[in-house]
């Protein structure tokens, strides 16, 4: 399994806009420091999937790549924002899996083109790809939010966006399916104490800690939290890395076996 950050950071995204703090001055001019809206893509055995659609140029970059099916966590606007373009497309149609939310993101479900929106995604109930299962765990958040435990015979991988902590039926699915890598959502710096929404940099070390994983990544990164890693960087676990946009990693049989995973590269 391959895995790629096509966006970590949160809806304001960075540079932010109207900021002139050193990570959004810096993100103006380099462009390997921008963080786009949190998303990310899978591909096993020439299947690619789709994990949240935010960034705005997806429907170029499926045309490159038609995706087998688009997984979405949830329905606010910077997780979907994409497909309001990418749905007037032409082609087969294109398999849409999400947690049940009757009202979700309304034009999309009253004038859904190409996307073949399927019925809610139930907690903790497989759904079989292609080359893949996928066990939706429920999340703690302002909408009806999953994250996707992936699973391709070789690795396993739990990708854990938008949430504050977690529900304790999900923390114990975790430690009974043993993921590899675990993607996770830190939205917050340490100086956010009681966090809504999104897990600050100390909760989600703490839940990274309990889970017992050999590698995890830092995802949904909002400016606050990117100026205070360059700033005052913590002492992270060596398990824990905070990826750029467009890093890549093999999950499985093609990683590194101490590390259960396989850097790739960094964003261009």
């Amino acid at each position: 399994m391959k895995f790629r950050f096509t966006g970590t950071g949160d809806s304001a995204q960075v540079p932010c806009f109207g900021c002139d703090c050193p990570v959004c001055a810096r993100a103006r001019v380099i462009a390997s420091a921008r963080r786009g809206p949190c998303s990310a893509e899978v591909e096993v055995d020439g299947n690619r999937y789709l994990l949240d659609a935010g960034h705005m140029d997806l429907a170029a970059r499926c045309e490159r790549h038609r995706p087998s099916a688009i997984l979405l966590t949830h329905y606010h606007a910077d997780h979907v924002q994409a497909l309001l373009h990418l749905r007037w497309g032409r082609g087969e149609p294109l398999p849409v899996y999400g947690p049940k939310d009757p009202h979700g993101f309304a034009d999309l479900f009253r004038h859904p083109g190409v996307l073949d929106f399927k019925a809610g995604l139930k907690p903790f109930r497989p759904l079989l790809l292609p080359s893949l299962t996928v066990t939706p765990v429920p999340l703690h958040h302002s909408k009806p939010t999953l994250g996707y435990c992936l699973d391709d015979g070789g690795g396993r991988l739990a990708y854990l966006t938008d949430t504050c902590g977690l529900p304790g039926a999900t923390e114990r699915f975790l430690r009974e399916w043993q993921p590899d890598v675990v993607v996770l959502d830190t939205g917050h710096p340490s100086s956010v104490i009681k966090p809504t929404n999104h897990n600050s940099l100390p909760m989600a070390l703490q839940i990274i800690e309990r889970l017992d994983v050999s590698a995890a990544y830092l995802t949904h990164i909002g400016h606050d939290l990117d100026r205070e890693l360059a700033e005052s960087p913590p002492a992270l676990p060596a398990n824990v890395r905070v990826p750029k946009d467009g890093e890549e990693f093999f999950v499985g049989p093609m990683a590194q076996p101490s590390m259960a995973l396989y850097r790739m590269g960094d964003a261009r």
